[in-house]
């Protein structure tokens, strides 16, 4: 069965407007790693949104192990593209990262610190558990929301261009950091970018979206072995020849939407 199904999914913002995607459909296996890409406006991050529960479809269906999502799941966390806002300016790093576990267990507040200083090694933050957000940098930040994440014990992952605001140094440290949880702590993510070679580095799958509306244009299987290099893996043909194949899908989506609007 597959894990997380999009099924014909469609979203209109008001009766008279376009729709922002319309007709998606493509399933995300246990433990796996798809990326979603597409033109800006194509209705990448509304259909996380909808994935996650955090807004309704106009038509279509989410399901979730084989149940409806209706509502935002306990066994999926959703990680968002403002790391700065997602966290919380006056709580030090350890008590936003066991801020979620706080709320929702009943786990003695030792335990939940416990397993907060947990993620925090996991991320390698450890020694920053004191710290206030702004003593931290922009890539340490991100790992703060991402343990919090974990710190659920999710069983997904939706990720919205989650390393899309940080520098390029740290972003190549945060995708590894990101492919060894994924392989260590067995996730499964839907991680949507804009970065044609993010989404072939980290995806086993790319899911191709067309032009606003976006709907599907391809699905590209990424055959490249596990664990991946940031320099091996961009040198190999493989790599190239699907990366000069997902450039060409792309720029065919940007002119056909461009060509829709005229």
């Amino acid at each position: 069965m597959d894990y997380l199904v999009i099924d014909r999914l469609s979203k209109r913002f008001n009766a008279h407007g376009q729709a922002a995607c319309r007709d998606i459909s493509f399933s995300v296996g246990e433990r796996e790693f798809v990326a979603l890409i597409g033109p800006s406006g194509c209705g990448k991050s509304t259909l996380l949104h909808i994935a996650a529960g955090l807004s309704s479809a106009s038509s279509g269906a989410v399901l979730f192990k084989g149940e409806a999502v209706a509502a935002p799941q306990p066994d999926m966390m959703y990680i968002f593209q403002q790391y700065n806002k997602s966290i919380f300016p006056w709580k030090s790093v350890i008590d936003n990262v066991c801020l979620g576990v706080k709320y929702r267990s009943k786990l003695p507040r030792q335990e939940i610190e416990k397993l907060g200083r947990e993620q925090l090694k996991l991320v390698g933050l450890d020694r920053y558990a004191a710290y206030l957000p702004y003593q931290l940098s922009g890539g340490m930040q991100q790992r703060v929301a991402i343990a919090r994440a974990l710190a659920r014990r999710p069983e997904m992952l939706l990720m919205d261009e989650p390393f899309s605001a940080i520098d390029a140094m740290m972003r190549v440290e945060l995708q590894d950091l990101l492919l060894w949880l994924w392989q260590e702590i067995g996730l499964t993510i839907l991680f949507v970018t804009h970065d044609l070679d993010e989404a072939l580095y980290l995806a086993q799958r790319v899911v191709v979206l067309s032009a606003s509306p976006g709907t599907v244009a391809k699905i590209v299987e990424v055959p490249l072995a596990y664990p991946r290099s940031q320099v091996g893996t961009r040198r190999e043909p493989v790599y190239l020849e699907l990366r000069a194949q997902l450039y060409r899908l792309m720029v065919e989506q940007v002119v056909a939407g461009r060509a829709e609007v005229s």
